[in-house]
């Protein structure tokens, strides 16, 4: 089949649907679709070769059982699919019985349905759209990988719809942090807010070349990389992404990777390599801070990430972090604490600066990358500054960011040189004792000649009251010296 234009033509098909509102809605009822006609594919290579394989999923319910239509006039539709959909198959598969046996193959059934509706109303409308996801085949290696492209391209739509495009990071950036952290099998690698699955799909596709013909070495890629997403639906596509990119048993857990206990994250696996672009902006309940030691509790869910990621990063790990502005200039006491910890007890080799609207339109707030290795205590870090491509205002979704904008950052990385544009570092090494004595505001070799970004109101917002605790803080800090000096006179 021509599968270039098939996204287009089930929505097309939806929008004449009473039921499914807004793209948001729409790519949920296509993902759910999607998710079993892959899996049923996945099930006949593992029938293929295991005798004894049993699904999880009941006799009736499995894609080849109600869903391909075999021209016959057998084939459910209108309200017999809708109520079959509605009462039967949703309610069975979200269910499931699993327990600590349960292969992982098996319980990401049950994760991938626990939050997922069925908008649509129209039951021929409904057929349609199951006929044209059939239409693909995924036992076919060909076609399989020519769909990947188009996943792939799906993915990048959601960032214009709405809110979900908080899921889904360029693709060129999760790429370069992946070429600079050296994925290799064997190592096992971790997203703790995963979305979609980006930054696992980037290091899989440098596993895949790793691989050749060695069945060892497959199984090696197999359990390669784990990711949790909270969210329903990016923790769908997650798991569709995984399962396309040919992980039989995906590890993408449905939870919150906040919601353990400091004390139970040191007990859990630890990971050679951790990618991550936490949410940020957003705020967690006072039970989740409280997970933390009372010195490294944050309301803003960047912060918390990473002392996750600082938990759970394997000694001689390496972890590469999107981290917001508000991280580095932030001098607040959990802020503080949060860097004094890192540059302490980690190395933080790297922060690269990138230029605004690389996450257009989801979030103007500008964004960096940390680099940092569970190795030894930070000796000095380097500042690089990306600028906005010649030819550049803004990035955008007819002008995204592309892994040729970094081209210039790859050279620098692995040959080192103070660099300076106009009188302005653009390359800048520092000691850590240098940025002690800034109490690690570490908002350096920024874009000084840039023109102003005019942000959304609920981005200037934040960054307002970013700066406003991080001015605070600084007063606060300054007063208690001074109290203490006239204590000491």
């Amino acid at each position: 089949m021509t599968i270039s234009n098939f996204v287009k033509r089930i929505q097309d098909v939806m929008r004449n649907d009473s039921g499914v509102n807004g793209d948001a809605q729409r790519i949920e009822q296509i993902v759910w679709i999607l998710f079993l006609k892959i899996y049923d594919a996945k099930e006949e290579v593992w029938e293929l070769y295991d005798d004894n394989y049993k699904s999880i999923i009941p006799e009736g319910l499995k894609w080849r059982d109600w869903a391909v239509d075999k021209k016959d006039g057998d084939a459910l539709t209108g309200d017999a699919l809708l109520d079959f959909v509605n009462n039967e198959l949703f309610p069975a598969l979200k269910n499931l019985e699993i327990d600590e046996h349960t292969p992982m193959s098996q319980v990401i059934v049950k994760y991938a349905f626990e939050d997922v509706n069925n908008y649509q109303k129209d039951g021929i409308l409904l057929r349609q759209v199951v006929n044209i996801i059939d239409e693909i085949d995924f036992t076919e290696y060909k076609e399989r990988n020519e769909f990947g492209a188009i996943y792939e391209s799906f993915l990048k739509d959601l960032q214009s719809a709405g809110n979900a495009g908080e899921f889904y990071t360029p693709r060129a950036v999760t790429d370069f942090m992946v070429e600079v952290t050296y994925p290799e099998l064997g190592d096992r690698i971790a997203d703790f807010a995963c979305g979609t699955g980006g930054f696992l799909t980037s290091a899989l596709d440098v596993l895949d070349k790793q691989v050749g013909n060695s069945l060892e070495n497959r199984e090696l890629y197999n359990k390669s990389v784990v990711g949790i997403e909270k969210k329903s639906l990016p923790h769908m596509l997650c798991a569709t992404n995984m399962l396309i990119h040919d992980i039989d048993n995906p590890e993408i857990m449905h939870d919150n990777a906040l919601d353990s206990d400091y004390k139970d994250l040191r007990k859990m696996e630890h990971f050679d390599l951790i990618l991550m672009n936490p949410p940020y902006g957003g705020s967690e309940k006072e039970s989740v801070k409280n997970n933390f030691p009372s010195e490294l509790q944050s309301s803003e869910t960047a912060d918390l990430f990473m002392n996750v990621i600082m938990y759970r990063l394997k000694k001689q790990g390496r972890a590469a972090v999107i981290i917001p502005d508000g991280f580095l200039f932030g001098t607040d006491n959990a802020k503080f604490n949060i860097k004094k910890k890192l540059f302490s007890e980690y190395n933080v080799h790297t922060v690269v600066r990138m230029p605004h609207s690389v996450f257009a339109p989801y979030t103007s707030i500008h964004t960096n990358i940390i680099f940092f290795e569970n190795t030894e205590p930070t000796e000095e870090t380097w500042f690089y500054r990306l600028d906005m491509p010649e030819g550049y205002k803004n990035f955008s979704k007819t002008r995204p960011m592309k892994f040729e904008h970094f081209e210039d950052s790859l050279k620098w990385w692995n040959n080192r040189e103070e660099i300076e544009v106009d009188g302005h570092p653009k390359a800048k090494k520092y000691t850590v004792q240098e940025l002690k004595e800034k109490s690690f505001n570490i908002d350096l070799c920024g874009f000084p000649n840039e023109e102003e970004v005019i942000l959304e109101p609920m981005d200037l917002i934040m960054e307002y009251q970013e700066k406003r605790t991080s001015l605070n803080s600084e007063i606060d800090h300054v007063l208690d010296q001074i109290t203490s000096k006239l204590g000491d006179d």
